[in-house]
């Protein structure tokens, strides 16, 4: 790996998509002024994050024009970027593409979806079903989606095939007030939450949190990246847009994994055995026994 990552920390229109995709285009054309291999967008960055009824209006398919027009941009520029999805079944999904070469590599469907406090996710969107690692010309990547991040199953299953980079892309609001520091009390969450996910699965931890109000809600930015040790080593501004530009690079893993091979010694199957005991699964638990 060898890949010069640029975070994108944007203020999308809610439920304009038509400006959204301009601002993306502006956007990419920065990261191809600047040299950027990948460039990582927010959570829904072209639609904006609490449409409610808004829904259904800003979703696109994957084959819609607007999509064809982004991912065409992509035969110069590696990119992530967040959309309502509108699938063949006519369901509507929190989901991000990553785009490459001019194709849709990969596509994540938000698998946890809050519903409490001021969240109601669950209401208005289906839920993704799985956690699959994928291999991009920059490396091997695994998508978390803002709330998929806060299940630690979710990382560990990236963990698990092999994830050089989990990519976390967010419209984290501003919540609690920490009376005996600078920061908000979910800035200190993910400033943990981030920490913890790059030591322990020993991976680039690269989150990209929007920025702006919504209906009062407030988008506190401080997008970060965090080395496989844990360290941020490059950060946003809190409350404004920012480009942040990052080299990500094969050393800080090999360092990682070979001081302590936590991958070497993961027992998936012995948590296959646990989960099939906890779900009460007596002919998952029969067939693990015979493995």
């Amino acid at each position: 790996m060898n890949c010069r990552l640029a975070i994108c920390q944007t203020n999308p229109k809610l439920g304009v998509v038509a400006d959204n995709l301009q601002s993306h285009h502006q956007w990419l054309d920065r990261c191809i002024a600047e040299n950027v291999d990948l460039a990582l967008f927010p959570e829904l960055s072209l639609t904006g994050y609490i449409l409610r009824d808004l829904t259904s209006d800003a979703a696109l398919t994957l084959d819609s024009p607007q999509i064809n027009e982004l991912v065409a941009r992509s035969k110069d520029v590696s990119f992530a970027f967040g959309f309502v999805e509108h699938s063949r079944d006519h369901r509507f999904y929190n989901s991000f593409i990553f785009a490459e070469d001019g194709v849709i590599k990969h596509v994540h469907r938000k698998v946890h979806l809050p519903d409490y406090g001021i969240f109601e996710e669950g209401r208005y969107f289906a839920s993704g079903n799985n956690f699959t690692t994928f291999d991009s010309k920059h490396g091997r990547f695994g998508f978390l989606i803002c709330e998929d991040a806060w299940h630690l199953s979710s990382g560990w299953l990236h963990f698990l095939q092999g994830a050089d980079v989990l990519l976390i892309p967010a419209a984290s609001p501003s919540r609690g007030i920490e009376t005996d520091t600078n920061h908000l009390a979910s800035q200190q969450s993910w400033h943990a939450l981030c920490a913890a996910q790059a030591k322990f699965l020993q991976t680039w931890v690269v989150r990209c949190n929007r920025v702006g109000y919504e209906d009062g809600v407030l988008f506190d930015g401080e997008s970060a990246i965090n080395s496989p040790f844990g360290d941020v080593v490059a950060s946003a501004h809190q409350s404004d847009e920012d480009f942040v530009i990052h080299q990500l690079t094969d050393s800080p893993l090999k360092r990682a994994r070979v001081e302590t091979p936590l991958r070497r010694d993961a027992q998936a199957n012995l948590v296959r055995r646990q989960l099939a005991i906890i779900a009460n699964d007596p002919d998952l638990s029969a067939l693990l026994d015979n493995d």
